[in-house]
């Protein structure tokens, strides 16, 4: 997506779009944070604490568990974070980290994205049915329905030749906010001026039966030929197309942008920083979801012609927004400088490889 590396020319091109009339819908939409904590419903169905650390968006339902038969995400939240007020789906991700040379580790802060000011850290998150970040959003998609989520991404990945299993799972380095490109696979090897945005995309074509499956990925894919962006036809396994789900999450990494702070020029150990897995290459870097629209909500914005901001939904302030949470149950040290990673000890740091 290229986007004008201007904030005014970002407005401008936001204020242009949306009066104009687009055949279908782009949603772009920003979510506070729910909580960080060591859960994953998904991966680690139950456990307290799950391996390693993730930061939630989205419905206050969220919890260990949320096993599909019992969990009704819309029926069981009573606030979401997100902008759509009948969006309760739950996204999330790993959490970043930033090494000292000392050894210790600081969270990285959360920032909002541009045009999204106020909200307490999260996401931007897209459903998009054509690639182009314009109001020519002309194909027909196929909502998520209730019970359905997926995976992208895997935890244990620390090779370009690994990641490329998934599309265009990218880090942008921000020279300012509204910058958009270049895109890397793994972690810039340079400070960013105005931070690191991570970017997940997930797959667009569905078998139209599993709402699940044993890898939460199995039952979703990428285009037989081509890509999404090509507009790419959906392979015979999985003829259905389904939005483009994008999230994008600002990482504030400006505070550490000092070099004395990063590892020698000669060093081996490369950038400075990890994600709450133990992985210092970026390669690792992955995005769950589990789908909570009450009913008929997201196919109908995917039906008709909005383009950011949809009239057809309800929607709330980001005030609204950032009063939405859920309690840590977890209840573990994860701020000021830590001698580890939570769940994650010295010995399992894996070393950088570079672009």
């Amino acid at each position: 997506m290229m986007l004008p590396n201007t904030a005014s020319g970002l407005a401008t091109l936001v204020a242009v779009l949306a009066i104009a009339n687009p055949a279908h819908a782009l949603l772009r939409f920003g979510c506070a944070q729910l909580v960080v904590q060591r859960l994953d419903p998904l991966v680690n169905p139950g456990e307290i604490p799950s391996a390693h650390l993730h930061q939630i968006i989205g419905g206050n339902s969220f919890n260990e568990t949320m096993t599909p038969v019992e969990h009704d995400l819309p029926s069981l939240s009573t606030c979401t974070t997100c902008q759509f007020s009948e969006d309760f789906s739950n996204y999330w991700t790993a959490v970043l980290f930033f090494r000292a040379r000392n050894g210790t580790y600081k969270r990285v802060p959360q920032v909002p994205n541009l045009g999204f000011e106020g909200t307490r850290g999260g996401m931007t998150v897209y459903y998009m049915q054509d690639a182009l970040f314009d109001y020519g959003q002309a194909s027909k998609v196929t909502a998520f329905k209730p019970g359905f989520r997926m995976l992208v991404g895997d935890a244990s990945f620390r090779s370009r030749q690994q990641t490329q299993k998934f599309r265009q799972l990218t880090y942008t380095c921000l020279q300012e906010r509204s910058t958009r490109s270049p895109e890397t696979l793994g972690f810039p090897t340079k400070p960013c001026p105005a931070g690191i945005m991570a970017n997940i995309r997930f797959p667009t074509c569905w078998d139209g039966v599993n709402l699940d499956s044993p890898t939460h990925q199995a039952h979703v894919s990428y285009p037989a030929e081509g890509t999404f962006e090509s507009g790419g036809a959906c392979p015979d396994t999985h003829p259905v197309r389904i939005p483009q789900l994008m999230y994008e999450t600002v990482w504030d990494t400006s505070g550490f942008n000092d070099p004395e702070l990063w590892p020698p020029a000669n060093s081996s150990e490369g950038q400075p920083f990890v994600w709450s897995m133990g992985d210092r290459t970026g390669y690792a870097t992955h995005g769950d979801y589990m789908f909570g629209w009450k009913g008929d909500a997201l196919q109908r914005a995917m039906d008709d012609p909005c383009y950011v901001n949809c009239p057809t939904l309800k929607t709330q302030t980001i005030e609204e927004q950032n009063k939405c949470s859920v309690p840590d149950i977890v209840q573990e040290d994860i701020d000021g400088w830590l001698t580890e990673l939570p769940g994650i000890a010295n010995s399992k740091m894996t070393m950088p490889m570079h672009e």
